[in-house]
């Protein structure tokens, strides 16, 4: 008997605003198969999974051992999306697909505004928006025919995206001889 996954693992990444929680709540809905949607950042938080809280950031500095113990399991098993603003910290062998979502820097910088950042948070994550950097990083730790880069400023695109994935998950499936219900 196979040990195979029946279900993918999806990353979602991207900078901090660019629709990622958005995406994975709605693939999660929309998936032909049963996904469970993990936002690493309220994770870590709720399991104590971080070594210390940085004020001057206003946020968690993750134990990515004890992050990477915990999801092991779940990631072996597949059928989960793991939606986080980073991607590397992930081994290579869990990713079936990896999706990096893109926003321009002012409207970045307007939805980062809303969710009360600090000027310098703002600033910094549009400057890493603006450098790639996330992509960079997925590209730099995924096999390219697994990352793929989407832009996330309209709500047809989050619907687009959405749709996009659910048929890469079908098809996902069908290249594993597995049913898409």
């Amino acid at each position: 008997m196979s040990l195979e996954r029946q279900s993918p693992v999806i990353i979602i990444t991207g900078t901090p605003g660019t629709g990622k929680s958005t995406h994975a709540q709605l693939l999660a809905n929309e998936s032909p198969v049963p996904l469970q949607h993990i936002n690493i950042s309220d994770w870590v938080k709720e399991k104590g999974l971080y070594e210390d809280y940085d004020p001057e950031w206003q946020t968690y500095n993750v134990d990515e051992d004890k992050l990477l113990d915990e999801l092991e399991p779940l990631a072996s098993a597949g059928g989960v999306i793991l939606d986080w603003h980073t991607c590397e910290a992930f081994p290579e062998r869990w990713a079936d697909l990896v999706v990096v979502l893109r926003c321009d820097h002012s409207r970045l910088w307007d939805r980062l505004e809303q969710r009360g950042y600090s000027l310098k948070k703002i600033q910094e994550n549009n400057e890493a928006e603006i450098m790639q950097v996330v992509l960079d990083e997925a590209r730099s730790s995924y096999a390219a025919e697994i990352v793929v880069e989407l832009n996330s400023e309209s709500t047809e695109d989050l619907e687009a995206n959405v749709a996009r994935i659910v048929e890469w998950i079908k098809a996902w499936r069908r290249d594993r001889g597995l049913e898409a219900n």
